[in-house]
């Protein structure tokens, strides 16, 4: 976004367009939730992403590079990330069983917390070397690298759902009143959306922050960020002692505030570079202990509470809602930030993140200690 000289608001569209396909969440998880091979759509998944990420270095090599394929970029990519984590939660299930929900998860976060460490350093420097388009090359092949991965694991196939005849609008009516109808899933997304629409103003904002307020290169910004990103492999070994010490319920709300106040600290940066620096990778990495804390014990209890057969559905029908939300955050965001600047943004970002915590404080989540408690929960998708 440097390269084309593009302002808050811009970055902040963009960064909507990624996110805006959520919104067909819903949609697609009810489609997914009748298709018997949810390991193919996975490999589909990446294999759209690697394709569409692909364009980018060519059209640069061409000079043909341009707003508007940034834009279509980043929903196509965005509509592959769809398909993906609503194909997932099957797929997830069919590998771990439920008493290993919490260890699995804090596996897979730290394996993702530790591509957060080294991505942001290495975008940071191969950006600097070889620019934005090109870096993006590698990011593609990750992805065909993930479909192959994927595509060699061996699992049976969960059951397809029955919907009784149900049409696809049916059925994602059927989910989004199961989500909205159930104590444990409707305090969850209500806590989950509060964060995402405060955090994406911030984090829209991030790399114009660090670059024009505070004149950091992209090299500092991915190695500050990459630092930041190691409070993530923190978080995932903290996330599993810390519920069991005080439950899953504070350990969520715990990961709430964290994963958001730290972006009032931002504006604190000052002095030298390093200090500048500093200051971006401690927010960074006090945000990513935060998310661990945050997503690690709300997947297991998500994934223990929402019934076989429909995963795809319930899923299509939080992710609508929680990360649907993003688009305006970060719209918001960049139009807040022209308006009384980044700075104060940043702050009201971490304030009103750091309030999702209230929406669970009547809920029964905050006093879920483990997954046993659960027991009780009724999702049953004829309820």
């Amino acid at each position: 976004m440097t390269t084309l000289h593009a302002g808050a608001s811009t970055v902040g569209l963009l960064t909507a367009a990624v996110w805006a396909p959520n919104l067909l969440s819903l949609f697609v998880g009810s489609w997914v939730d009748h298709q018997p091979r949810k390991r193919r759509l996975l490999v589909l998944a990446d294999v759209l992403r690697c394709a569409v990420l692909l364009t980018l270095p060519v059209a640069h090599v061409l000079g043909a590079i341009t707003l508007v394929q940034l834009f279509a970029v980043a929903l196509v990519a965005g509509l592959g990330q769809v398909l993906y984590q609503t194909a997932y939660p099957s797929f997830f299930v069919a590998l771990v069983r439920r008493d290993q929900f919490v260890e699995a998860n804090s596996l897979l976060s730290g394996t993702r917390s530790a591509s957060f460490v080294a991505g942001p350093a290495v975008a940071g420097g191969l950006v600097q070397a070889v620019t934005a388009p090109m870096a993006m090359l590698v990011d593609a092949v990750t992805f065909a690298i993930s479909a192959v991965l994927i595509g060699r694991v061996r699992v049976a196939d969960p059951p397809v759902a029955d919907g009784g005849g149900a049409s696809l609008l049916g059925r994602a009516r059927d989910g989004m009143a199961l989500v909205l109808r159930d104590a444990y899933l409707r305090a969850s997304l209500a806590c989950a959306t509060t964060i995402n629409l405060f955090n994406l103003m911030a984090g829209a904002l991030v790399v114009l922050y660090a670059s024009r307020e505070l004149g950091l290169s992209p090299g500092l910004i991915g190695l500050a960020l990459g630092i930041g990103a190691s409070g993530g492999l923190a978080g995932t070994v903290l996330a599993g002692p810390l519920s069991r010490r005080i439950g899953l319920g504070r350990t969520i709300a715990v990961g709430a505030v964290l994963f958001s106040a730290p972006f009032a600290l931002m504006p604190l940066a000052q002095g030298p570079t390093w200090s500048r620096a500093g200051v971006v990778a401690l927010v960074e990495l006090l945000s990513s202990v935060g998310v661990m804390c945050l997503d690690i014990p709300l997947n297991a209890l998500m994934t223990a509470v929402t019934p076989d057969g429909i995963r795809s559905r319930v899923t299509g029908a939080f992710s609508t809602v929680n990360y649907g939300i993003r688009p305006a955050g970060a719209i918001v965001g960049g139009l807040l930030g022209e308006w009384i600047g980044l700075a104060p943004t940043m702050v009201v970002a971490a304030v009103g993140g750091s309030l999702s915590v209230l929406w669970l404080l009547r809920s029964p989540v905050i006093s879920t200690r483990t997954l046993d408690d659960l027991r009780g929960a009724s999702v049953s998708p004829g309820a």
